[in-house]
């Protein structure tokens, strides 16, 4: 029986997020062990799941699937899943309910058919393990890795990141995610609110990242904004480890996350990190970071105060994130991956 491994590579024809990184991340790691199936064109919403429900299936030739973005096709068996998070299962509030619908249907029906499942966290495989009710040993944990371009930067690097992204400070706090419900920015914006007057002039909130699909998420917006607030909208790929690293703080105050990718590149760009003290959060950031309850506006607020004032804290923060970051790499995720992925290839 072959051992090849085909890629489900759909998730590659949306903007660059988290499960597309990790994607690219394996699969450049991966090399020629693999081969690839993605749609010829970009498929979104019902396009998409039609394509990887049927057309999918049928290029296959008896190989082993991996599909490392939340979904695929229920036809196939033989095949290993990555879930990153199980948000429509426990939230489906904050999505298009016909989006929730079908993936409180999809992943555990795929969580229950397929050979493997790799869970990105212990949290996501908790979830996992009370919402589908299969045997623990079928859930591997097999953490995010982070890139090494992801380390502090020059001076000039950092200015000239500013300049193109039009950031009006050289000093900020940063945030970054796409604007959707679950990244908790309208209390991020309400700390800053209330704060904003207390710190110096020319320290400003930069919010940076994409307003989310609206194939999938419920309506965000803000009507106003507080003083010294600059959205960036998308950022390209290439200016995160610069902007990362010019920061005086990165705050990730998200109510959910499977993961938590950005606080794990923060630290690495050697950037003092406040996050959530909820889900996923705990378990990448560790005790190099300062964390706090994401519902709790006030103590958001003081938490920022507090790093925009205390340089020693600021500089303990930063050593202990940057030896924090070192014990991620995406060689050791793609490894562990591969090994998984032979194992389920293997079963007869």
């Amino acid at each position: 029986m072959s051992t090849l491994v085909v890629v489900n590579a759909r998730i590659l024809s949306s903007v660059l997020t988290g499960v597309q990184r990790y994607t690219l991340e394996l699969l450049s790691r991966f090399d020629d062990r693999v081969r690839t199936f993605a749609p010829k064109a970009r498929l979104d919403g019902v396009r998409g799941h039609l394509w990887e429900q049927i057309v999918l299936p049928r290029r296959l030739k008896g190989e082993l699937l991996f599909s490392p973005g939340n979904t695929g096709p229920l036809a196939v068996r033989r095949q290993v899943i990555t879930v990153h998070d199980v948000v429509p299962l426990d939230h489906p509030e904050w999505l298009n309910p016909q989006f929730a619908a079908w993936y409180r249907f999809l992943v555990p029906s795929l969580v229950r058919r397929v050979r493997r499942v790799i869970a990105i966290s212990e949290f996501t495989r908790k979830r996992l393990l009370e919402r589908t009710g299969v045997e623990p040993e079928k859930i591997v944990v097999i953490p995010n890795g982070v890139d090494a371009r992801f380390h502090p930067r020059s001076e000039e690097d950092v200015r000239r990141v500013r300049d193109a992204l039009g950031i009006p400070t050289a000093h900020y706090v940063l945030s970054l995610g796409s604007l959707e419900p679950r990244k908790n920015l309208h209390r991020l914006l309400q700390a800053w609110g209330l704060i904003q007057a207390e710190v110096p002039e020319d320290v400003w909130l930069i919010v940076a990242g994409a307003k989310g699909k609206p194939l999938v998420f419920r309506d965000v917006s803000f009507d106003r904004l507080p003083p010294r607030v600059y959205l960036t909208g998308h950022v390209p790929d290439e200016h995160l480890p610069a902007l990362y690293s010019g920061a005086l703080a990165f705050v990730y105050v998200s109510v959910y996350e499977g993961f938590g990718l950005p606080p794990l590149e923060a630290m690495a760009s050697g950037t003092p990190t406040l996050t959530s003290n909820q889900t996923a959060l705990p378990e990448v950031v560790g005790d190099a970071g300062l964390m706090v309850d994401p519902y709790e506006v006030e103590a958001i607020a003081w938490e920022i105060k507090r790093l925009v004032e205390d340089s020693v804290l600021r500089a303990g923060l930063r050593k202990k994130g940057l030896e924090r970051a070192k014990q991620f790499s995406w060689d050791k995720t793609a490894e562990l991956t591969w090994k998984v992925l032979q194992e389920a290839a293997q079963e007869g």
